[in-house]
């Protein structure tokens, strides 16, 4: 049977679900981009800190699920000024890939960022997630920045997207 991102539930973090997410997310990273174990600290780091400090009327995490299947996430955080929200964390399972959940996860999260506030939202992200880079051009993003990096074991480039809200 085919899924459709309208089944899935965006749900805020339940008990274990940051276990999952540095899980997956490191397990996922070193699959498809060569990312070494240097990345799961990061993960966890981030994770840890949204949990010990997040303001919730600012910050907020969703988990896309079905059942107790997690599919995905996407986190608002505060940015690196008053005005301006971070897009942090941002996961879609190989399987729910190409049926919107992303888009959804990504108009959920702005959503959120324009209700608390926020007058534009950042990101940061590599050149090499194409499709990801694909979806915050369709939507409005502008890579502001980009240069040449070794990290997670990988020659990369890191790219800074900002948008309006």
């Amino acid at each position: 049977m085919a899924l459709s991102a309208s089944e899935v539930v965006l749900d805020t973090l339940r008990i274990g679900d940051a276990g999952w997410l540095i899980q997956r997310h490191a397990e996922l990273y070193a699959t498809e981009a060569g990312f070494d174990a240097s990345f799961e600290p990061l993960v966890a780091r981030i994770l840890a800190d949204f949990l010990d400090h997040h303001d919730p009327p600012r910050e907020r995490g969703w988990i896309a699920r079905i059942g107790a299947r997690r599919l995905g996430s996407i986190f608002c955080v505060q940015g690196p000024a008053p005005d301006t929200a971070k897009l942090r964390l941002f996961l879609l399972e190989p399987e729910v890939r190409g049926i919107c959940l992303g888009q959804r996860l990504l108009d959920t999260c702005m959503e959120f960022a324009r209700g608390a506030g926020y007058g534009q939202m950042t990101l940061w992200t590599h050149e090499s997630h194409r499709a990801a880079c694909a979806l915050y051009a369709r939507n409005g993003f502008a890579c502001i920045a980009s240069k040449p990096v070794h990290s997670f074991g990988q020659d990369l480039v890191e790219q800074e997207w900002t948008r309006p809200l």
